[in-house]
C-alpha cells in the first residue's frame, strides 16, 4: 500500500478478553435466522434508537432529497457546534459575548449498515452526532429504502441520487453556522459501514460511469463487497475462520444477498458486488478499514488490493482493525475500536499524525481492560488473501501472505 508511518511507543494491543468471545461464540449460535427476523430487529433497533441520548455538542436536522420515483427520501443532517474534547456550548459567555461556533471542514455523506435490510437513520444518530464532532465535518445520514421490500438496485439508486443531489447543489440543507448551505464538492467524502460501505463503493463507481459527478475520497469501513458467504465456494479464508462465532455470521451474509438481490444476475452487478468490477479505474481516493474477527475480512482486503494496483499506492490506504468484529461502530462497549477507527480516518483525511494518547488520558488504556480493545495494522499488500490481477484489474484471488507492520491505537 501507500506510505504509512508507524505509530510511536505507547500503543498497547489489549485483546478481547475470553468471555467476551465466549458471549459472543454463545449469541451468534442462538440467535434467529436473519430472513425470519429481520422484521423484528427493526422494531428492536427504533426501541434502542429512542433511548439514545442526544449530542450537546451537535446540532441535528431533517431534510429529504426527492427521487425520480417521487419517493421523498428522508435524510439528517449533523452540524457540530464544539469541538471535539471542548465542554458543551453556550450561547453566551460570561461578559455576553457570543460563542464562536467551529465552522465544518466538510461534508460526510454516510450510508448506514444492515445487510441492506436493516439499519437507518435513527438507529445510526447516536453514532452519527459522534462522528460529526469527532471529524467536525457535518454528516448527512441517508435514509436509502431498505430490502427485502425494495430490493437491488433501489438501495443503490437512492444513494446515488442522494449523492448527485449533494454535489450538484440541489439538496435543501440548513445552513451551518458560517451560513453556508450547499457544500463545496470538493470538500465532501463519502462513507459507509457494511452494506453502507457497499453503496458507497457502488455510488463512487456509478459516478465513474455515468458521468454526472466524481467524489474525491471514500471510506468504507468492513464493507460488503463480495457475493459469495458460501464457506465451501467463497475464495476468502475469513468466510470460514469467521463465519460462525462473531454475531455476523456467514449464513447473515449469504441470507442478506438473498434478500436484497433481485436476480441471480445481479451477484455479478459490480454495483451489487463491487468486487466483480472488471474496471477499476477512476476511483477516489480511499480507505479502507477491514475487522480481524469479520467474515468480510478478506474480501475488504482484496478490494483494497485492487484498487491500488489500478489507480495507485497513493490513492489507497487500508488497515486491519485488531480484535474488531463486524458492526463495532454501533457497539457502546468497542469505545477503543471506535476511537483507533476516528484516529484512522483523522490520519486519512486531515494528515493527523497517529500520536499514542497520554498515560491515563480519557478514553485511553487505563480502565479500559475489560472492554474491547483496539488496534489496527498497516496492509502492505492489502489482503491475507492476495489478489493477482489481468491487465483490466479482474480478480484472479490467490492465497498469499500479507507483508504487515504494527498500527495500535486508542483514543
Amino acid at each position: 500500500m501507500g506510505v504509512i508511518h508507524p505509530l510511536p511507543k505507547g500503543f498497547a494491543d489489549m485483546p478481547i478478553n475470553e468471555a467476551l468471545f465466549a458471549a459472543m461464540k454463545a449469541a451468534s449460535f442462538v440467535k434467529p435466522n436473519a430472513r425470519k427476523s429481520y422484521r423484528l430487529q427493526r422494531m428492536a433497533e427504533e426501541l434502542i434508537a429512542r433511548a439514545a441520548p442526544a449530542n450537546p455538542k451537535c446540532r441535528v436536522d431533517d431534510a429529504t432529497a426527492a427521487m425520480p420515483d417521487g419517493h421523498a427520501l428522508p435524510l439528517r443532517v449533523f452540524t457540530p457546534v464544539a469541538p471535539y474534547g471542548a465542554p458543551p456550548p453556550k450561547t453566551q459567555t460570561e461578559d455576553g459575548s457570543d460563542v464562536p461556533i467551529p465552522t465544518p471542514r466538510g461534508t460526510i455523506l454516510f450510508f448506514h449498515g444492515g445487510g441492506w435490510v436493516t439499519g437507518g437513520i435513527n438507529l445510526y444518530t447516536q453514532a452519527c452526532a459522534h462522528m460529526a464532532v469527532r471529524l467536525q465535518r457535518r454528516v448527512i445520514s441517508v435514509e436509502y429504502r431498505l430490502a427485502p421490500e425494495y430490493r437491488f438496485p433501489t438501495a443503490a439508486e437512492d444513494c446515488y441520487e442522494a449523492a448527485r443531489q449533494l454535489f450538484a447543489g440541489e439538496l435543501d440543507l440548513p445552513a451551518t453556522p458560517a451560513g453556508e448551505g450547499a457544500p463545496d464538492p470538493n470538500d465532501i467524502v463519502l462513507f459507509g459501514d457494511s452494506a453502507g460501505g457497499n453503496l458507497a463503493a457502488a455510488v463512487s463507481l456509478m459516478a465513474r460511469d455515468r458521468g454526472e459527478f466524481m467524489p474525491r475520497t471514500q471510506m468504507l469501513l468492513y464493507p460488503v463487497v463480495g457475493n459469495d458467504y458460501n464457506p465451501d465456494t467463497s475464495p476468502f479464508e475469513s468466510v470460514r475462520s469467521n463465519g460462525t462465532d462473531y454475531i455476523l455470521t456467514a449464513q447473515d451474509m449469504a441470507d442478506y444477498v438473498d434478500m436484497y438481490r433481485s436476480s441471480v444476475q445481479d451477484l455479478t452487478n459490480p454495483y451489487f458486488a463491487p468486487i466483480t468490477a472488471h474496471n477499476l479505474s477512476g476511483q477516489p481516493r480511499t480507505l479502507v478499514l477491514s475487522a480481524e474477527y469479520c467474515p468480510l475480512r478478506d474480501e475488504d482486503e482484496a478490494y483494497a488490493r485492487r484498487l491500488q494496483l489500478v489507480n495507485g499506492d497513493h490513492a489507497v490506504s487500508c488497515y486491519r482493525v485488531s480484535n474488531g468484529v463486524h458492526g463495532y461502530l454501533l457497539n457502546t462497549s468497542a469505545v477503543e475500536l471506535v476511537a483507533t477507527t476516528y484516529r484512522l480516518i483523522e490520519h486519512f483525511l486531515d494528515g493527523t499524525p497517529l500520536a499514542a494518547p497520554a498515560a491515563g488520558a480519557a478514553g485511553g488504556t487505563a480502565g479500559a481492560a475489560d472492554t474491547t480493545m483496539a488496534a489496527a495494522s498497516t496492509v502492505s499488500t492489502a489482503s491475507t488473501a492476495s489478489t493477482a490481477s489481468s491487465a483490466d484489474g479482474a480478480p484472479r484471488t490467490t492465497e498469499g501472505g500479507a507483508a504487515w507492520r504494527d498500527v495500535l491505537g486508542t483514543d
